[in-house]
């Protein structure tokens, strides 16, 4: 499967549930507007291309940015090949394991782009013609004076019920069934299409952070920084480490999305800090 966009150039488990397109956060019965809930994501990016190194993906890294000023914990991202069996199986894993499911790729007019075919597969649903998408190619393709070909018509395929994603780059849809979102594998298409996806997701709390930095290196503060994080498991502690070339040195970063929660841990990460001898 190749990245491109329509006609132009090429571009750089749990079981089924009873009804399927029925989403986990409709099941939980979540509220749009409450931010008590801690909303989960995952991340299916599908193409042969991928794996193989020929294309560089963009889109795990945009979304996670996104879902994370949106309040939404992108939990899980897996990469999968045009292989059905696999998109279907990760797909069913992933839909039923978090709130929302986004993939990206697969979704063109070529032979080896087989998404649609799969998740409607996964979903137990027909895959079939979707009436607007249809028109819309149609117009598309006529007002560039192009014949609306078969390989051009896979591109208004969706599961039966599904409600399409607007692509304001280059016409062709995406589609959302339950809790899985559909979209492109295209960088920029990718990125208008969940544009117009985020307003109709669920806000949560969003996860606040502070970086703190430290002159000592990751080995001299391991066991200090385990016992702070067993004191404080509201919060998220990581630790990257750094080298200038001559010292390392580390940079802490606390998350939490209670404010009270991330200064308390930041206290004790700064008081562990002078308390130490001097590098």
């Amino acid at each position: 499967m190749t990245h491109r966009l329509p006609d132009g150039p090429f571009v750089a488990a749990l079981p089924l549930q009873r009804n399927p397109t029925q989403s986990l956060a409709d099941r939980q019965g979540d509220s749009m507007t409450d931010t008590r809930k801690v909303h989960t994501a995952a991340m299916l990016a599908i193409g042969d291309e991928l794996l193989s190194g020929r294309t560089k993906d963009r889109n795990i890294a945009h979304l996670a940015e996104v879902l994370t000023l949106a309040g939404i914990d992108l939990r899980e991202v897996r990469i999968v090949p045009d292989v059905e069996d696999e998109i279907v199986a990760a797909v069913n894993a992933l839909r039923n394991r978090y709130d929302f499911l986004f993939t990206s790729g697969g979704i063109g007019p070529t032979h080896d782009d087989i998404t649609a075919d799969a998740i409607g597969k996964a979903f137990g649903l027909a895959v079939e013609p979707h009436p607007e998408a249809e028109r819309r190619l149609s117009v598309y393709y006529e007002s560039r004076s192009l014949p609306y070909t078969d390989a051009r018509q896979r591109m208004a395929r969706t599961p039966r019920g599904a409600t399409l994603i607007d692509n304001p780059v280059s016409v062709a849809p995406g589609f959302r069934i339950g809790n899985t979102f559909v979209m492109a594998g295209v960088p920029g298409i990718f990125t208008a299409m969940l544009d117009n996806v985020l307003p109709t997701l669920p806000s949560g709390a969003v996860m606040l952070s502070v970086a703190i930095p430290c002159p000592f290196g990751e080995g001299d503060i391991g066991g200090p920084l385990r016992e702070i994080q067993k004191h404080h498991p509201e919060t998220a502690i990581g630790s990257y480490p750094k080298f200038d070339g001559q010292r390392y040195t580390t940079e802490l970063v606390v998350r939490a999305r209670d404010a009270g929660h991330l200064e308390a841990a930041r206290a004790e990460i700064e008081a562990m800090i002078r308390s130490r001898p001097s590098a």
